[in-house]
């Protein structure tokens, strides 16, 4: 029994190592399995950060792309009437106008007529006191009278010594110097009645007379103010100004492109502010027949009759004319000029990229400008362009799509 026992001891020993080296494998490989499973999770973790990344950059550059590539509006171009009107400014100015001066010195006596004064030609306008002239008039009657008594004196010598000469009382060199002396003083006659009528005339000039039917518009002077005469050589003043109201003329600057279709005789139409709604008709009667090379323009004369006086000389009026309309011509917003160093340009879609082309401008409406060449007509111009836009561009179009008209 004792000898079982020892052996059943001895077997018992030599199990018990067995079933612990079991347990601890099992241990060794659950720890390695849990440590796979959390690896796996945070890998999984990082790939889907990594993914998401990824993604968020590529739809970023995409964005950004779509970004990088402009987006304009364009517009459909208007093409202008085959007739067509121009507007341009002008002022109202009278047909004949005159600055009114004296031709005398002298002191204002009194004067007749003020402004908005309607006068007849050869109307007393205003007398000038030239006490000056006065006295030198006097004195040249004087001189004058002196003249001709010596005159008639050496009349009577020449004829006493003509006489005297036939029986030979006299010698030839006195009926001579009797014949010289007469003539020296009618010369000196002469040239006194010149001075007298000289100062008769000068002081006929102390009364200002109207030299044509008119209205008075301005009225420069006062009683007792000094006068100047207009050929004094210093500063000088118009003691008035007067016009013709019956007929009016208006010049106009005609820009060159049209230069060719103004024409005398041609009507034109008057517009002012302080009229609304009525049209004053003029005729074109004349023009410079040459360009002004500082505005590139041609001067051109209207002539409107102005029988009641309605219209104000130095008004401001728009001359509507009717030329021949260009058939390339079309409008443009002005929003789609680019202007720079190369010049009047706009921006044009084709294919996708912008293409910059130079036009040349024709009329100026305020909102839109008339293009007269550089477009066809069937173009889509970009209707604001940026200022960094350059030639082969990319840009991508919008809606709505507007036309010139509306633009």
């Amino acid at each position: 029994m004792a000898m079982q026992s020892q052996t059943e001891i001895k077997v018992f020993a030599h199990e018990t190592p067995t079933l612990g080296a079991d347990k601890a494998r099992r241990t060794s490989k659950r720890g390695w399995m849990a440590g796979g499973a959390v690896f796996l999770i945070f890998a999984g973790i990082a790939v889907f950060g990594i993914l998401a990344r990824l993604h968020n950059a590529a739809t970023v550059h995409a964005e950004t792309a779509q970004l990088a590539v402009p987006s304009v509006a364009i517009v459909s171009l208007e093409h202008s009437a085959a007739a067509q009107e121009i507007v341009l400014p002008g002022n109202v100015q009278p047909f004949v106008s005159a600055p009114i001066y004296s031709r005398t010195n002298g002191y204002l006596r009194r004067w007749f007529v003020d402004i908005g004064a309607h006068v007849k030609k050869g109307q007393l306008l205003a007398e000038i006191e030239t006490p000056e002239v006065d006295q030198q008039l006097e004195q040249s009657r004087s001189n004058l009278a002196t003249a001709q008594a010596n005159l008639r004196l050496a009349e009577i010598t020449k004829n006493r010594y003509q006489g005297l000469l036939a029986t030979h009382a006299v010698a030839q060199q006195d009926v001579d110097n009797a014949v010289g002396t007469y003539n020296a003083n009618k010369t000196i006659v002469d040239a006194d009645q010149a001075n007298v009528k000289q100062l008769e005339v000068l002081q006929s000039f102390e009364k200002i007379y109207a030299p044509f039917d008119g209205i008075i518009t301005a009225r420069n002077t006062d009683t007792g103010r000094l006068i100047a005469s207009g050929n004094s050589g210093g500063v000088t003043a118009d003691l008035f100004q007067i016009s013709q109201p019956g007929k009016l003329r208006v010049y106009v600057n005609v820009p060159e492109q049209y230069s060719q279709d103004a024409k005398p005789g041609m009507t034109a139409d008057l517009t002012l502010t302080e009229f609304p709604g009525r049209k004053f008709q003029g005729k074109l009667v004349r023009t410079s027949n040459a360009i002004n090379y500082a505005t590139r323009t041609l001067v051109v004369e209207v002539d409107v009759d102005n029988p009641g006086g309605e219209l104000l000389s130095g008004a401001y009026t728009e001359v509507h004319l009717k030329v021949d309309g260009q058939g390339s011509s079309c409008l443009l917003p002005v929003s789609a000029l680019i202007f720079r160093s190369q010049g009047l340009q706009v921006a044009v879609v084709k294919d996708g990229n912008a293409v910059l082309t130079p036009v040349t401008p024709g009329r100026d409406f305020g909102d839109r400008i008339e293009i007269v060449s550089g477009l066809k007509g069937d173009e889509s111009v970009i209707s604001n362009p940026p200022d960094s836009i350059v030639t082969g561009e990319k840009v991508q179009t919008v809606q709505p799509t507007v036309t010139a008209g509306g633009a």
